[in-house]
């Protein structure tokens, strides 16, 4: 990220509702939305600051997203499958607590890296966290369970 992005990022959080608001509408040339709190304004506009620096959603991204809004609209009480690529970009970072630790699992190209170690599979990693045989995608949230 540009430096001068990430400082005005990283000011937003100090600004009061009307100061947000008024960044907004200079650095976005259109008026804020209604009724919404300092809490999500905050983040919605880093995302728009950062949209019109790197650009936004790929249009196919976008039409995902809205299948699983229209689908959500539709049975608000069913969770819909998302389907798609399940390929995890490297850099990410995977986030689990277990035993009261936080570990950390870095997707790489080919695998995955954890505590200093590569890895070829999740499962492996899961298993080395826990002490017992589980689904690594679904130890890290990746897959959910079957209802």
């Amino acid at each position: 990220m540009s430096e001068d992005l990430e400082r005005e990022i990283a000011e937003l959080p100090s600004l009061n509702l009307a100061q947000l608001k008024a960044k907004w509408r200079e650095r976005l040339k259109q008026p804020p939305p209604n009724h919404v709190r300092k809490q999500l304004l905050v983040p919605l506009l880093a995302y728009k600051l950062q949209e019109q620096v790197y650009g936004g959603l790929k249009r196919e991204t976008r039409r995902h997203l809205e299948k699983l809004a229209a689908a959500y609209r539709r049975n608000p009480n069913r969770t819909p499958r998302i389907q798609g690529s399940q390929r995890i970009k490297p850099g990410t970072r995977l986030l689990r607590e277990w035993d009261g630790k936080t570990h950390q699992v870095v997707v790489v190209e080919g695998g995955f890296e954890y505590e200093g170690q590569r890895y070829r599979s999740l499962s492996v990693i899961a298993r080395e966290i826990t002490g017992t045989r589980w689904s690594g995608p679904l130890f890290f949230g990746i897959r959910a369970g079957r209802s």
